[in-house]
């Protein structure tokens, strides 16, 4: 018996997205956490501008990519982009406040509990949305959902636990860097 696991190019880089936030939500807060949040959404929304501009241009004569090329492969993204960013958005503001909840709840410490259950729930959240949207759409079909849902999310899970090391690295390093005590942010 053998099983095919399957996912998205796209979903490879986000799980470290929410590690940056995390590192952020623990070193500079909630308040800056969300203005990056934010910031991120603003430069996908300006690369998405561009890739429609792009999209209803035409190529070059000497061009290696034909216009028809082009559109094929980038002149869909439409409903992937606001899917992904509805989902990312939705997911990492609820990341963030269920990282300073645990942050509360465990006084600072036990930074594995935080950074593990924040992230685990809202990349759930993340993966859902994304799907849900996508498969309303029509971009994906729905007998896909399943299948995808349980691969994105496993994906996920591994890859936040994996980085919880790291997690632990940085913000061991930046609390001796900026003499931080434990559950302290730097006021910025």
């Amino acid at each position: 018996m053998s099983y095919t696991f399957f996912i998205s190019v796209g979903i490879i880089p986000y799980p470290i997205t929410f590690l940056i936030t995390d590192l952020i939500s623990e070193i500079f807060g909630r308040k800056r956490a969300n203005q990056v949040v934010t910031a991120g959404l603003i430069a996908s929304l300006f690369v998405f501008v561009i890739v429609l501009l792009a999209d209803s241009s035409s190529a070059t004569d000497f061009s290696p990519v034909t216009d028809e090329q082009f559109s094929h492969v980038f002149g869909r993204t439409g409903a992937a982009v606001l899917a992904s960013m509805t989902a990312y958005l939705i997911a990492q503001y609820i990341d963030i406040r269920l990282f300073h909840f645990w942050k509360i709840l465990t006084k600072g410490k036990h930074l594995w509990i935080r950074n593990n259950f924040s992230t685990i729930t809202s990349q759930l959240v993340d993966t859902s949305v994304v799907l849900l949207l996508l498969c309303g759409m029509g971009a994906i079909s729905w007998d896909m959902f399943s299948a995808l849902l349980i691969n994105g999310f496993i994906f996920k899970v591994i890859i936040a636990l994996l980085d919880t090391p790291f997690f632990y690295l940085v913000t061991w390093w930046a609390r001796k860097k900026f003499n931080l005590a434990v559950g302290e942010e730097i006021e910025l």
